[in-house]
């Protein structure tokens, strides 16, 4: 009877852990790549002249300034390109793009994933697949975007 009273203690204690587990891996992986992002978005302000960095010109150091003026390039860049006169720079920018070979290849890739996940429509990826492309033994991941 103590055998199975013992198991039954361990599978308990066993189940405990894995919950506790289960809560907190997912939340320390999160917190991590968080703090990844905002330090390498922190690094950015690194690209400002020496004199008018925000340390520089504030006397502290502020963490997370770099995601927030990422946030406002993004939002001002995507208020320019909403315009007539944005959408033509955007244009002529790719036209400028497409003409250099292996940048044209990556920028058309990456716009095209852009595109398909920041839709308006609702569901961009209906289904993810794993098949066999381009060649025998190599795998690739490929989404389903329609019916």
């Amino acid at each position: 009877m103590t055998k199975r009273l013992d198991h039954h203690r361990f599978a308990t204690l066993r189940r405990y852990l894995v919950a506790g587990l289960l809560i907190w891996v997912p939340l320390g992986v999160t917190l991590l790549v968080v703090a990844f992002l905002i330090n390498l978005m922190d690094r950015t302000l690194l690209l400002i002249p020496p004199p008018y960095r925000p340390e520089r010109l504030f006397g502290i150091d502020i963490p997370g300034l770099g995601a927030v003026l990422l946030f406002i390039l993004v939002l001002g860049t995507g208020m320019l390109v909403a315009n007539l006169f944005g959408r033509r720079l955007v244009a002529f920018w790719e036209s400028v793009l497409n003409r250099i070979p292996l940048v044209r290849s990556v920028y058309s890739g990456a716009k095209q994933v852009a595109e398909t996940m920041l839709s308006e429509g609702g569901e961009s990826f209906k289904k993810v697949y794993l098949i066999e492309y381009p060649r025998r033994g190599i795998w690739s991941l490929c989404f389903q975007t329609a019916s």
